[in-house]
């Protein structure tokens, strides 16, 4: 056989679907993993420096978000993992059956094998679903605050009192009532929206 056969045998035993999935999954993971550490690290400095000045009255938020960062890099390699467990899966299986049987023939062990990773494929769908819902939180508590500051720029606005329009973040339940100041207000709460944190922390939530 020569050197360009060879290189067609090749060529027509990889998955090319499976790859193209596990470049996706990759690229996903890592916009997972570098846009999750990011956000979360914004969230920390915005609320130290305006909702909650106090060390103290934030301890346990600052712990949970270094835990949910961890959790981040915990599942980011566990589905770095995976993929490459799928991809090597998707090489063997393309290679054997194209080997030992014609085009349309699988083995049972393949069968079995293929049908092993879906299913598992579809519980970790299922299970991403309640992360993808559990990091919709953030973005509804940034929409929240970016929507009053451009309620604040309206010329409906002018009727009232700027600074009765406020952002209170400790009726969300993520710093406790005795945080002070808890609450921004007027102008001070629209500093904090156009601040490159809450801006940059929002937009990577989203994504």
């Amino acid at each position: 056989m020569g050197c360009f056969e060879c290189c067609i045998k090749c060529l027509g035993g990889v998955p090319y679907a499976s790859l193209v999935a596990t470049i996706l999954c990759f690229c996903g993971v890592a916009l997972f993993c570098g846009c999750g550490h990011v956000a979360l690290t914004g969230t920390v400095s915005i609320l130290e420096s305006h909702f909650s000045k106090v060390a103290s009255d934030h301890a346990m938020l600052t712990d949970v978000i270094q835990l949910m960062q961890y959790v981040i890099y915990g599942i980011a390699s566990f589905f770095f993992l995976y993929g490459i467990i799928l991809l090597a899966e998707g090489f063997y299986t393309t290679s054997a059956v194209k080997e030992l049987h014609s085009e349309f023939k699988t083995t049972i062990c393949g069968r079995c094998i293929s049908g092993m990773f879906v299913f598992l494929t579809y519980i970790l769908g299922v299970a991403w679903l309640g992360v993808f819902g559990f990091s919709a939180v953030p973005v509804f508590l940034f929409y929240n605050m970016w929507s009053t500051c451009a309620t604040m720029k309206l010329p409906t606005a002018n009727l009232t009192d700027i600074d009765s329009i406020c952002v209170d973040v400790r009726q969300y339940g993520i710093i406790p009532w005795n945080a002070t100041p808890g609450k921004a207000c007027g102008s001070t709460l629209g500093d904090i929206c156009n601040t490159s944190e809450f801006y940059l922390s929002y937009h990577l939530y989203i994504v």
